[in-house]
């Protein structure tokens, strides 16, 4: 069967990646096409779009690059009618694929939703349009399934793509030589968006003099220009390692990280962390007035209490940084109270699976 899939960001490569893996097992004759990144190509796909082509962060920054975006939605659907799939398999990226998912519908080709849009966050009234654009909706948090049922749209929770993500064969390589060192690792998280990093990254080493007893490692990515974070480090006692972040996380003592995917991956593999957030001034704005949640870290929303420090915008400066640090790293009650919460939280994630049981729930809607 031919399958089209379309990922918008790091993570979501990473994802489809696996869900490939996956539908080649169950389909020997599977075919690729997508939108994404080197791992879904190192899968076999045809690579259309590098998901770096597409990310565009926050409010502002979606409408200023709005010309740019209409292109690459008229391009996809070309592309679409061109390749002709048995299949459409989206994967989170709502403001991009929602689109993609109705002009699929109208065409008659079977759409799959992997990784629900956070419609539970903002914009609930895109349930309506997910009921009637997506075949099969495949959840991977587990108050997702409850929050479809209000709308009385049943959907599937398949467990966390996470877990299956951090036992990856191309994971376990070795933790490059630049970070074995005796002093323990606090690890920064700066994003995977080039505007994320020129903007997170300087905050976080704002504190990098207080903690000289440790190690600071930026997790890089190749996919950003060496010469971004080489003019933020500016010769700073800092080591970049690029494309290793899990391995990185598996030694480090502490984190430093943007929220997002990251803040759930960072507490699988058992780090205590800061999660820093700070938006464009506007985008905030307009965010903080649409979006009704308690938490902006995934790891607080899951669990439905803090277990993270979230320093947000204003809080997000270096007092507030050196003083939830040394919490986190000189405060063993505190690290133990930490490491109880993340047990728990992997438990609600559900176990290994995930990407086995999304592949099977899409191929047998595929057979005749």
């Amino acid at each position: 069967m031919r399958y089209y899939i379309i990922a918008g960001e790091a993570s979501g490569d990473l994802h489809a990646s696996n869900l490939m893996k996956q539908l080649k097992i169950k389909d020997a004759l599977a075919d690729f096409r997508c939108w994404g990144g080197d791992l879904m190509k190192a899968q076999g796909a045809f690579l259309v779009k590098h998901y770096k082509d597409l990310a565009f962060m926050g409010f502002l920054e979606v409408i200023t690059n709005i010309r740019t975006i209409y292109n690459n939605l008229k391009l996809c659907e070309q592309d679409l009618l061109t390749y002709k799939p048995d299949a459409l398999i989206l994967v989170d990226y709502p403001g991009f694929n929602l689109r993609m998912a109705k002009f699929a519908k109208s065409e008659g080709i079977k759409v799959f939703y992997y990784i629900s849009p956070q419609v539970w966050a903002w914009k609930k009234s895109r349930v309506h349009l997910i009921k009637k654009v997506v075949d099969k909706m495949l959840v991977i948090l587990p108050f997702e399934k409850e929050f479809y049922a209000q709308f009385n749209y049943m959907v599937e929770f398949v467990g966390h793509p996470l877990l299956d993500a951090i036992n990856s064969d191309y994971l376990r390589d070795k933790v490059e030589p630049a970070i074995t060192s005796e002093k323990p690792i606090i690890a920064l998280l700066p994003g995977s968006r080039k505007q994320e990093i020129e903007k997170m990254l300087p905050k976080m080493l704002t504190v990098r003099h207080k903690f000289p007893e440790y190690n600071f490692v930026v997790c890089g990515v190749k996919s950003i220009d060496v010469e971004i974070y080489n003019k933020i480090i500016n010769k700073q006692d800092v080591t970049i390692v690029y494309n290793n972040t899990y391995n990185i996380l598996r030694s480090a003592f502490a984190a430093l990280v943007t929220s997002g995917t990251a803040t759930l991956e960072t507490a699988l593999f058992k780090v205590p962390q800061v999660v820093c957030y700070d938006a464009n001034y506007i985008s905030y704005i307009i965010a903080k007035n649409l979006i009704q949640l308690k938490f902006i870290s995934l790891v607080n929303l899951i669990m439905d209490k803090k277990v993270v420090t979230e320093l947000i915008q204003n809080d997000l400066n270096e007092e507030n940084l050196i003083a939830e640090l040394n919490l986190i790293t000189r405060d063993t009650k505190n690290r133990e109270r930490v490491m109880e919460d993340y047990s728990i939280l992997q438990t609600k994630l559900g176990g290994m699976g995930a990407s086995e049981r999304a592949a099977g729930i899409i191929h047998n809607n595929l057979l005749p």
